[in-house]
């Protein structure tokens, strides 16, 4: 039994490029600085700064906006110079920025750096996901995009938990942090990972023109389904917390143990449970069962049982959901791509989980406000199942 469960696990990690596997150090690296971004809001609203909390979410609102047309002007220049200047580009101006906007005091300076540094940022992921994807062979990309998620959940636990004693002692020291770990990334990419030779404009297969992602109805309609699912996804990381805290009563630590066993569990399991299912199923049976899993796991929250059990049932659920969904996802996109467009397939779906990552915390929030957290997981729950039926139906 041991033997088999080790040899699962060692067949799950092998096969996959050099190049494959430095992407995704280069994107732990990355992720593990990421400390700005889940201190911001109490940075800006310390007594060094003295904002409303007001002004913090305008903060927010726009590094959504920055996010969400970043991704954009990525995969179009992806497609026109290619992923790797992308990348090294990005990722040292990424830095730089970071390193700018930690000595910005004015909130005007504040507002305006923090949008070009979302922008920046943001518009290195499609270039990333079209290196993953070029990097990787058919059989294995499921796999090759679950590494780059381990990295980043593992680069996030990191930054985050380093985030936290770092701002203890200096909240600017944390932008300086955050600016090394883009700058060294960039580094590890320029030094290891080699530029490819090629202009993806140029790459139109058989010399038929290139399909616009923007034409693709059917990739369209895939976005959008996204975005609904990802609107309510998001509500882990943000307004669960809060419903954990204000109505189960539960601990600080043991709210960060709910939330860091989302972490654990796709690390010890995510790369072998796909290497198993990949290429048993079309990519979009695994999404709707994931998507739905998501939808089910906040439902329970509404069941009237031990708060502790129904907690961490529903952890338990909705990481399953996520490891059933996301990595597919990432295969059903470039499916549909050509070398030549891959870069506005991946600005879309990138754009899809920026606008996400505003909408649907700000609008849980609001729901959770006027209506409480109970109406809130019943509409949760209601637009993740949705989002499946409509993922299955793409699928038909």
């Amino acid at each position: 039994m041991i033997n088999a469960t080790a040899k699962t696990y060692r067949n799950a990690y092998s096969g996959l490029s050099r190049e494959t596997w430095l992407l995704s150090l280069i994107m732990l690296i990355n992720r593990s600085g990421t400390m700005v971004v889940p201190f911001m809001t109490l940075y800006l609203t310390s007594s060094e700064m003295g904002f409303s909390v007001g002004e913090a979410g305008i903060v927010f609102g726009l590094f959504g906006a920055g996010a969400f047309s970043g991704a954009w002007l990525g995969g179009r220049l992806t497609d026109k110079i290619g992923f790797y200047p992308v990348q090294l580009f990005t990722l040292t101006v990424g830095g730089l920025l970071f390193f700018a906007l930690g000595q910005m005091k004015s909130y005007s300076l504040i507002c305006v750096f923090t949008y070009l540094l979302s922008f920046v940022n943001e518009a290195f992921r499609p270039a990333n996901s079209t290196a993953i994807a070029f990097y990787s062979k058919e059989e294995n990309r499921t796999r090759s995009y679950a590494l780059n998620r381990l990295a980043i959940n593992l680069g996030w636990a990191v930054g985050s938990a380093l985030g936290g004693f770092i701002a203890h002692i200096n909240y600017e020291l944390l932008f300086w942090v955050d600016g090394c770990t883009n700058i060294t990334a960039a580094l590890v990419m320029w030094l290891f990972l080699k530029p490819v030779q090629y202009k993806p404009s140029q790459q139109a297969s058989k010399g038929e023109p290139t399909r616009s992602a923007y034409a693709d109805k059917t990739y369209l309609s895939f976005v959008l389904i996204t975005m609904l699912f990802a609107s309510c996804f998001f509500q882990l990381f943000t307004n669960l917390p809060v419903y954990f805290k204000k109505e189960l009563h539960f601990s600080e630590p043991f709210i960060g143990f709910l939330m860091a066993s989302n972490g654990v569990i796709i690390a010890l399991v995510e790369m072998a449970l796909i290497y198993k299912l990949e290429a048993h199923r079309r990519n979009m049976f695994y999404i709707t069962i994931g998507v739905a899993m998501v939808g089910v796991s906040f439902l329970l929250l509404n069941i009237p049982a031990i708060p502790i059990a129904v907690a961490c049932t529903m952890i338990f659920v909705v990481t399953f959901g996520e490891i059933l969904s996301m990595p597919f996802m990432n295969s059903y996109w470039i499916a549909r791509t050509e070398m030549s467009n891959r870069g506005q397939y991946a600005a879309l779906y990138t754009m899809a989980w920026s606008a996400a990552q505003t909408l649907g915390p700000m609008g849980g929030a609001q729901v959770a406000e006027q209506l409480g957290f109970t109406i809130l997981w019943w509409i949760v729950g209601a637009i993740c199942l949705f989002a499946s039926f409509a993922f299955w139906k793409l699928h038909k």
